[in-house]
C-alpha cells in the first residue's frame, strides 16, 4: 500500500513515511493510492471479532506485513487499547428506536481517545525501529488536544506542542490538558478561535525548511493513521447491530466539524461496509450541512456554542473527500483550495452535488435545540447525552435504527448538561481529580510567527 496527496506533488510514500509526515508536503492531505474493498464473506466472518483482532484485521490492510509485521502490529493494539475502561472498547448501546455508539472509554473519555492512544504508540514503534526524534504540533477545538497529549505522554523521542483556543474550551477540557506537568508536554492557548490555531498549524508545516529542521510531526486528523484507527469502530458498530448480515444497511449519524470522523465512515463504506447513509451533524457552525445542500462552502464567522468542539468553519478532512468527488483530479483539488484561501469558499459542479447527496445528507442544530435533546433523552431514556452527541441524535429525527456516534463523556461538559436538565453530570473519578491540580500553559497571540519562537526557545532550552 503506497499514500498520495490530494494535492498531487509528492511521491508515493509507504504507511510508515504517510504517519511520519503528517501533513503532505505539498500542502495536501495523504490518501492510500487506493482503497481496498472487502467482500461480504469477510465482513459476517469480522462481525463478531472483539474490537482488538478487528482493528488489526482492518488496519493490516492499510499498512502492509512487510512494513509493520503482524505480531508487532497486534501489540500496538493491544497496548494502545488496555487504557480503555469498558471490555468492548467501544459497545454499542439502545436509545430509543436507534442505537448509541459510545466512544467515550478512553482515558480521556472523548472518541479522539480511540486514534490518538493508537498513534501516540505507533509514533514511539516507528522512532525506536528507525531512530530519530518527533516534534508534535496540533491544534486542538477541546477533545483531540488531551488525548493526543495523554498519547504521547512522556515517550522518548516525542514533544508536543498543543494549540487551543484561548478560553473557547470547557473548563475540564482545558484541565484535561494543562494539567498535564510532564517534560515533553506544552500547552499554548491561542487569542483567537479553532481555525486559528488550525491555520497557524498548517502555517508552519508548510514552511519546509523549520518543519524538516524540527522534524514535525501531525497528530490531527490530518494524520491518515487517525483516519484509519476511527475507520474500525464504523465496522464493529455495524457489526454488533446487524449481527454480520450483509443484506442490512445501516445509517450512522455523526456530529462532526472537522470533518474526520465522518469521513472515517466514508472510507468504510468506500470500503463496501453495508451502509445506507451518512447523518451529517452540524451545531450553527453550518458550512459543512450548507455544502451537502447546496454545493457551496463558503466559510463564516466562527460562533461560539454548547457544543464547541464543532466550532469550526475550515473543515480540514473535507479535502479528502473533494479529492473522491472530483475523480482524484489533484488539479481540481488545487483550484479549490487556492480559490477558499483567496475567496473564501467554493462550489462544485450540480452533478458532483448529486453525488454527495447520495452518501450524505445534512442538518444543522441550533443551541436551544441541542439543549433540548439532551433535556428530552434524560427525560424519556435516563440516558445522558452531551452537547455534541445531542447534535447528532437531533439531527436523527424521526428515522429507525440509525446509529448516532456518542463523541464525549457528559461530564466533560458540565455547563450545558445543567442547563438541560437541571442538575450537573456526575463527575467520573478520571475528571473528579482535575480540580485542585496544578496547570501549565502559555498565553500567545494568533500568530505563526510567536508559536515558532516560542517551539524553537522552548527546545533549545531542553524544556
Amino acid at each position: 500500500m503506497r499514500y498520495i496527496s490530494t494535492r498531487g506533488g509528492v511521491a508515493p510514500l509507504t504507511f510508515s513515511q504517510a504517519v511520519m509526515m503528517g501533513l503532505a508536503t505539498d500542502g495536501g492531505l495523504l490518501l492510500p493510492e487506493a482503497i481496498p474493498t472487502v467482500a461480504p464473506d469477510q465482513w459476517r466472518a469480522w462481525a463478531d471479532l472483539p474490537f482488538q483482532d478487528l482493528a488489526v484485521a482492518v488496519m493490516a490492510l492499510f499498512i502492509g506485513a512487510e512494513e509493520i509485521p503482524r505480531a508487532d502490529l497486534q501489540e500496538l493494539v493491544r497496548r494502545s487499547f488496555a487504557t480503555f475502561s469498558h471490555p468492548d472498547i467501544t459497545p454499542v448501546v439502545p436509545l430509543g428506536r436507534g442505537h448509541v455508539l459510545e466512544l467515550f472509554h478512553g482515558p480521556t473519555l472523548a472518541f479522539k481517545d480511540v486514534a490518538l492512544q493508537f498513534l501516540g504508540n505507533l509514533f514511539e514503534y516507528l522512532l525506536a525501529r528507525d531512530g530519530g526524534i518527533l516534534n508534535i504540533l496540533g491544534a486542538t477545538s477541546g477533545d483531540t488536544g488531551s488525548a493526543a497529549i495523554h498519547g504521547v505522554r512522556g515517550k522518548r523521542g516525542i514533544n508536543i506542542f498543543i494549540l487551543h483556543p484561548h478560553q473557547r474550551v470547557s473548563p475540564i477540557q482545558e484541565r484535561q490538558m494543562t494539567t498535564v506537568l510532564d517534560a515533553n508536554v506544552h500547552n499554548i492557548a491561542v487569542q483567537g478561535d479553532f481555525d486559528d490555531g488550525q491555520r497557524i498549524v498548517k502555517t508552519l508545516f508548510n514552511d519546509l525548511e523549520f518543519r524538516n529542521a524540527y522534524s514535525l510531526g501531525a497528530v490531527n486528523s490530518i494524520n491518515w493513521a487517525r483516519i484509519l484507527a476511527q475507520v474500525v469502530y464504523f465496522v464493529h458498530a455495524w457489526g454488533r447491530v446487524t449481527g454480520g448480515a450483509v443484506e442490512r444497511r445501516v445509517t450512522f449519524a455523526v456530529p462532526t466539524g472537522n470533518f474526520g470522523d465522518i469521513f472515517a465512515g466514508y472510507v468504510a463504506r468506500r470500503m463496501g461496509l453495508p451502509m445506507e447513509r451518512l447523518i451529517l451533524a452540524t451545531n450553527r457552525n453550518d458550512i459543512l450541512t450548507r455544502f451537502v445542500r447546496t454545493g457551496a462552502y463558503r466559510t463564516g464567522q466562527v460562533q461560539p456554542t454548547v457544543s464547541p468542539s464543532m466550532d469550526i468553519q475550515v473543515s480540514s478532512n473535507f479535502e479528502r473527500f473533494l479529492y473522491y468527488l472530483v475523480n482524484g483530479d489533484c488539479s481540481r483539488v488545487r483550484g479549490f483550495m487556492t480559490e477558499l484561501a483567496t475567496t473564501g469558499g467554493f462550489a462544485v459542479t450540480p452533478e458532483e452535488l448529486e453525488r454527495t447527496a447520495e452518501v450524505f445528507e445534512a442538518a444543522a442544530v441550533s443551541e436551544a435545540e441541542t439543549i433540548d435533546q439532551i433535556r428530552a433523552t434524560w427525560r424519556e431514556h435516563r440516558y445522558l447525552l452531551d452537547p455534541h452527541t445531542a447534535v447528532g441524535v437531533r439531527a436523527v429525527g424521526d428515522r429507525v435504527g440509525v446509529i448516532c456516534l456518542a463523541t464525549a463523556h457528559p461530564a466533560k461538559f458540565g455547563e450545558a448538561v445543567q442547563r438541560a436538565i437541571g442538575q450537573p453530570p456526575e463527575l467520573p473519578p478520571a475528571l473528579a481529580e482535575l480540580h485542585g491540580k496544578a496547570t501549565r500553559l502559555t498565553v500567545l497571540p494568533a500568530d505563526a510567527g510567536q508559536v515558532k519562537r516560542f517551539m524553537v526557545q522552548t527546545l533549545a532550552a531542553g524544556r
